[in-house]
């Protein structure tokens, strides 16, 4: 049976600098101390935070993850095989052309990039079919 009475709370009591950490962005225990010492955050005055205790959510974002391995094999057979595009704007400065958005297309098996800019991002397919079509026109030709 359990033993609780009806009357009876379960309180899990936390510490409150822990608390306080988490609060503010885990923020690090001598930056708290500042804080506390300028008084710049209401209801710091009385709680003392210490340098030897770890978090663990700050644990984890501290640990870096191991990168891929390198290929040693190209895994495209030729040029146009695997495309990379990547569509972004608006872009502070303005191309040349006055447009804010530009399309750029890397080939896996040449590494040749492009860049084509756009007046907006609806141009994107339009100009990417007008692009395929130079390119593979050029394909034929050589």
């Amino acid at each position: 049976m359990n033993s609780c009475s009806e009357n009876e709370c379960l309180l899990s009591i936390s510490d409150e600098s822990w608390l306080w950490h988490m609060r503010l962005a885990h923020i690090q225990t001598n930056h708290l101390n500042k804080l506390k010492s300028k008084d710049l955050v209401s209801g710091l005055s009385n709680i003392k935070f210490e340098n030897n205790r770890l978090c663990d959510a700050c644990v984890k974002g501290k640990q870096i993850r191991t990168s891929f391995k390198t290929k040693d094999v190209v895994s495209t057979n030729k040029v146009l095989d695997v495309l990379h595009m990547d569509l972004f704007g608006p872009s502070k400065p303005a191309s040349l052309t006055g447009n804010f958005y530009a399309l750029v297309i890397v080939d896996d098996f040449s590494r040749y990039a492009w860049t084509l800019f756009l007046a907006s991002k609806m141009m994107h397919i339009k100009l990417l079919r007008k692009w395929l079509r130079f390119f593979i026109m050029k394909m034929k030709i050589t």
